[in-house]
């Protein structure tokens, strides 16, 4: 089965990957880390601080990037009297739930569809922030399902203008498939102590399986920080994996270009054909509007190849697909599979 349906990896892990797999050594998991006897929570975080420029405490580390807006959510929300949240329109139907798991409420702002893409507007952001004055704004960057992103000007400006007890945070899963420039983090993370920025290695290291999550947050938050680091330490083996991941950026750099390949590839095919639109994207996957008069004939066909995209049911999104950007030959089988049923109908 091709699974082109929740944005995961149809890639080979890097050989660096391959090599800490292949050389780990058992024995290590019959021992703790000792990396917190160094006042370290593990040596990811370490890794991460060096690459980041970030201070290793303020360092998050989760069980995948999940764990990490998990955690932040609940505490945020539990803690004071303010439970609401403000989430994007068009977003992950999971935030919606972590706040309603710790008795939480939930508000949205719009995103708007212009040209090409959808967008935020910051201003609107902005007001909508001061207006409702919700103890976590969060912010999906690149989103999911839509594929658009923040700017680290725009992301300073609704910092700068918001109120300082809003904790923000913003989901940066998706990121790093069109730019690797990650400079910008640092300044804002030690600028603005309402600040949280989630990663993870599940989509552009392509290791959703290792559920390995990793972010950052502003200073003066040691009793949060409590809360979700581990007094033991973290999977040794999960650790060797993803030392080797975040050393293997060239490897990954070179599938982001093979998905940039799969992106001009749908606008060029579809993007002109009636009923269609091809979405811009900065993230592993493409929302691509289409006629939904196609839609069963469409399921039937790519069914019979084993192939499964995602079929939108959000509402106003309900004639959108959303497709993973895979290898070559997948895409290339999508795109010829879609003007197929397209022309028969």
């Amino acid at each position: 089965m091709n699974y082109l349906d929740r944005n995961e990896f149809n890639f080979e892990p890097s050989p660096k990957v391959l090599d800490a797999v292949k050389n780990f050594n058992p024995k290590n998991l019959c021992f703790y880390t000792r990396i917190y006897d160094e006042g370290k929570k593990s040596v990811i975080s370490v890794k991460v601080s060096d690459i980041y420029n970030v201070p290793e405490e303020q360092v998050l580390l989760g069980y995948g990037g999940e764990d990490i807006l998990k955690n932040a959510v609940h505490y945020f929300l539990m803690n004071g009297d303010n439970k609401t949240i403000l989430i994007p329109e068009f977003s992950w139907w999971y935030y919606n739930r972590i706040a309603s798991e710790c008795s939480g409420t939930f508000e949205m702002y719009p995103l708007h569809e212009t040209d090409d893409t959808f967008a935020y507007d910051i201003d609107e952001v902005i007001e909508y922030t001061n207006r409702i004055h919700p103890r976590m704004l969060l912010l999906a960057s690149p989103n999911n399902p839509t594929g658009n992103g923040l700017t680290p000007e725009e992301i300073g400006r609704i910092m700068e203008n918001i109120p300082s007890d809003t904790m923000v945070l913003i989901d940066e899963a998706y990121a790093s498939f069109i730019t690797f420039d990650t400079s910008y983090i640092a300044p804002l993370i030690s600028k603005y102590s309402n600040l949280i920025i989630s990663r993870t290695l599940s989509k552009f290291y392509g290791l959703p399986g290792l559920r390995v999550g990793f972010g950052f947050i502003g200073k003066g938050h040691d009793q949060f920080l409590s809360y979700v680091n581990k007094y033991l330490g973290f999977n040794r083996f999960s650790e060797a994996v993803a030392l080797a991941a975040l050393d293997s950026n060239d490897h990954y750099r070179r599938v982001a270009d093979d998905m940039e390949w799969g992106r001009q590839l749908y606008k060029k095919e579809l993007g002109s054909l009636p009923g269609f639109k091809v979405y811009k994207s900065v993230a592993n996957f493409i929302l691509i509007k289409y006629p939904v008069e196609i839609k069963d004939a469409l399921m039937d066909a790519l069914k019979i190849q084993d192939y499964k995209i995602k079929f939108m049911a959000d509402k106003g999104l309900e004639s959108c697909l959303r497709i993973t950007l895979g290898r070559k030959e997948q895409t290339q089988t999508v795109v010829d599979t879609i003007k197929q049923v397209w022309t028969r109908k």
